[in-house]
Formats: C-alpha cells, sequence, structure tokens
C-alpha cells in the first residue's frame, strides 16, 4: 500500500550544480497536471518513475499546481475503473486539496478546442483559467494542437520533469 501520496521524496536538488536557494529563487511554473498523469504516476512500479518524481517535486515547492474539480472528478471517476481503493484515492484528492492551487472554471470559460472529447474542454480550461506554463498529459487527444495552445505548452509527463529538473 504505496500512497501518502507516492510516499518517498528522495529526490535530488540543486540540480546543474545550481544551489536549491538559486532554483527556489526562479519563479515557480505553474502546470495543469491530467488524470491520466495521476494514474501513470500510480500505477508505475518503477521508484524512479518520471510521475512519481513529479509528485515529490510538486510536494517540494519546485511548481505550482492547478487542479479544478472537473480534473478531481476525472481522477476519482479512473481511479474507480481501475478498482483502486476509495480510502486512496480520497487520500490523494485531499492530499492535491492541501497543496494545489485550485482553479474555478465555470461553462464560459470552456471553449470547445478537443473535438474529439469535449471533457478534455475542462482540462484545457484549467491551464487557461489557471494561467498555467504547462498542462501535462498522455491524452492523444491534445495533440491536434501540436504542443502548444494560446501560449500554454502542452508535454507529457517526462519531458515537464527534464523541465522542472533543468535537464
Amino acid at each position: 500500500m504505496q500512497p501518502r501520496w507516492l510516499r518517498s521524496r528522495n529526490i535530488p536538488v540543486g540540480t546543474n550544480g545550481q544551489s536549491l536557494e538559486n532554483e527556489k529563487a526562479k519563479a515557480l511554473l505553474r502546470a495543469v497536471l491530467d488524470a491520466n498523469v495521476y494514474v501513470a504516476a500510480y500505477l508505475s512500479r518503477n521508484p524512479r518513475s518520471p510521475n512519481k518524481e513529479l509528485f515529490w517535486r510538486w510536494r517540494d515547492s519546485q511548481f505550482v499546481l492547478l487542479v479544478s474539480r472537473a480534473i478531481l472528478e476525472e481522477v476519482v471517476e479512473k481511479f474507480g475503473e481501475l478498482g483502486i481503493d476509495q480510502r486512496l484515492t480520497l487520500d490523494l484528492v485531499s492530499y492535491i486539496l492541501a497543496d494545489a492551487e485550485y482553479v474555478p472554471i465555470s461553462e464560459d470559460d470552456v471553449q470547445p478546442v478537443i473535438l474529439a472529447d469535449p471533457d478534455d474542454d475542462y482540462v484545457l480550461a484549467c491551464a487557461m483559467v489557471g494561467k498555467a506554463d504547462y498542462l501535462v498529459t498522455y491524452d492523444p487527444h491534445f495533440d491536434c494542437l501540436g504542443g502548444e495552445y494560446k501560449g500554454l505548452k502542452i508535454v507529457d509527463g517526462l519531458h515537464f520533469l527534464y523541465i522542472i529538473r533543468g535537464d
């Protein structure tokens, strides 16, 4: 029973020879993680999973996590479909709500952009309203945007980790 949320926080700090103070002094990036990133982190058996490391780095205040009601509902739904213990799911949601920046989304904020899956427009709306720098997702529906939308960069978990670490 791993979570609390994905335990270990033994992550390298001071990458590229910089002190932790120098890294903290940088403006923190703002990011939305799609529900599939949470699922990938939970399901990974690899202790060095990029998705798990993203959570550790968020908990270490290396970026600002933005979340909306729609994203949390999708996380709960996906975890339920996978048969993940409801207590672990609620633990995750409470963990996120304690430290993430909650972004309220109205129906007016949701624009029809991802035609293949209109539910993805809610994820995009969270990123736009929350002024995210990055949307982190494995959802191929976002490929239609070519990796960027109105200044928002759309990347997968590994690429976002490289950005956070400065690789």
